[in-house]
This record gives C-alpha cells, structure tokens and sequence, in this order.
C-alpha cells in the first residue's frame, strides 16, 4: 500500500513555501518577493516581512488576505506592491507615505472605501483600483492631487460621475474607465493633454464632452474604447464609420448644441438604467 507522500494540508504546505521564501530573500538579501498563489490569509503568517527594508518589489496576489497593516510604510525602499485578487476591504493610510512607491496594484478585492488622505503619494505612476466596490463618494479629497500619476485603473466599480479636480492628473496617459455607472464625463478631462488611451466603454455614456476632441486620441499608439454605451443617435451613427468620425463630429457647431441641450435637460431626461452588480465577486462575503 503506498505510503502518503505528505499529511500536511494544501493551505499549511503553501504557507511553508511562503516562509521558506522570506528566509532565502534574507539570506541572499533579495529585493524582489514572488509570493502568489500561496494560501496566505495575514501578513502574521509572514514573519519579518515588514522589516526586510531592502525589498523593493512584493508580489502577494491571488492570496486571501483580509488586511494590509499600517507597518507597510516600513518598507521604505519598496517600489512596486502587487496585492491584487485578494479579499481586502479597506487600505491603511501609511501606504500612500511610502517615499519610493510607483506601481500599487489593489485590483480585484473588495474595497469599499480609500482612507482620507489616500492621494498623499509622493513618486506613484500606476494605480490599479479596478474591479472594486468604489465610487466617487469614496474618495478622499486630495485623490486627484497626485501629479506623477501616468496611469490611473479604475474600471470594474460603481462610478456614475467624475469630479473636476480629475484636471489636476496632469502626467496621466491612461485613464480607465471602463464597466462602471459613468453617466457623463466631465469636460475637465479635455486638459489632460497627456492622455493616450482612455477606456470608457460599457457605462451609461450617450455624450462625450467637446473638449475631449482636443485630446491626441488617434495617434498610432492611442487608444479611444467606447463601445457598448446607450450614445445619442448622432454620436452612434459616426462611430458606426470610426472613432475619428466621432471627434471630427464633437468638434462641430452642431454637436455643441445639442451637447449644451442635453446638459441643461439635467437628469430631467431618461437615464440609462444601472446595471446589477449583485453577484458581482467583490460583493461577496466569506
């Protein structure tokens, strides 16, 4: 009869792997930490990771972790934080004090909220909050006050509008913005100048506002997404011939009109209706 090749479960044989990497990252003093895919529930099951302050890239996604403590900060050379696909609900605030910090992956978790003061980053260019629970009611008000922002991910979440203060992303290149609740846009977006791709389909979109075509959208590497939006009968008849038939035609006397009509009607007109996002995977609860 063949002898069982470990008692250990799953869950204790992947925790073990975790550790066993922290102990070669401090041995060989290495600064970058693959630790996907390994069952890990808390950073207690990761002991002495929060002080091995030459680490500059962690990589903690597909795990379940409920919690990302406030000593984070403590890893001050820490350039790139993967903690995507987990079942995070909140952020702490010491995330956004992190000197070093660039690329900040929180997709696919559960976040409901951002803590005050969350735009605090100093050096961050790529915030990934995609697939979430978020919406503009959430977020905090120095948000749009990160300046080495080049791309901002915030599709898969509940927006229906964007403030103003989204002007002030002036390095932004990529904005996404797809699969929300987004019922305009806000013409401010025309001053980010930067901008190379934006992402916008799938929302409840049926105008565009005019200062978008003064954005370089249809360059070689640019990139305008904006199918599957209920679009005024004009806007859908030229993005039937493509999408620069759609920014030649917002530029026009004609568009401004009926874009200026349509913003005084207000919410008084017929509003796409939202869709249900009940059995959405970060609405669940474990």
């Amino acid at each position: 009869m063949n002898q069982p090749v470990s008692c250990l479960p799953v869950s204790a044989t992947k925790m073990s792997k975790a550790k066993k990497v922290l102990e070669e990252a401090r041995d060989t003093q290495n600064r970058e930490i693959d630790l996907v895919d390994k069952g890990i529930t808390s950073f207690e099951e990761l002991p002495g990771l929060l002080n091995m302050t030459f680490v500059t890239r962690i990589t903690l996604s597909h795990n379940k972790l409920k919690v990302v403590p406030p000593g984070v900060a403590n890893l001050i050379n820490l350039e790139i934080l993967n903690i995507s696909n987990n079942q995070l609900e909140e952020l702490p605030l010491s995330l956004s004090s992190m000197p070093k910090l660039r690329i900040l992956n929180c997709s696919i978790n559960r976040l409901n909220t951002l803590p005050r003061g969350f735009g605090a980053f100093p050096v961050l260019e790529v915030l990934d909050l995609s697939y979430n629970n978020l919406s503009e009611k959430v977020l905090p008000g120095n948000f749009f006050m990160m300046d080495s922002l080049r791309a901002l991910y915030l599709g898969d979440n509940d927006f229906e509008f964007l403030p103003p203060e989204i002007r002030n992303l002036k390095n932004l290149q990529i904005l996404g913005l797809r699969d929300n609740d987004l019922l305009e846009l806000p013409r401010e977006i025309g001053e980010l100048t930067r901008i190379r791709e934006l992402h916008i389909q799938n929302n409840r979109l049926t105008v565009l506002p005019p200062e978008i075509a003064s954005l370089d959208l249809l360059g070689q590497k640019s990139v305008l997404k904006m199918e599957e939006n209920p679009w005024v009968t004009a806007i859908a008849e030229q993005y039937l011939i493509g999408i620069s038939h759609v920014l030649e035609y917002i530029k026009t006397e004609a568009y401004r009109i009926l874009y200026n009509r349509h913003v005084s009607a207000g919410k008084a007109g017929n509003v796409p209706p939202k869709v249900d996002k009940s059995k959405k995977a970060s609405r669940a609860r474990s």
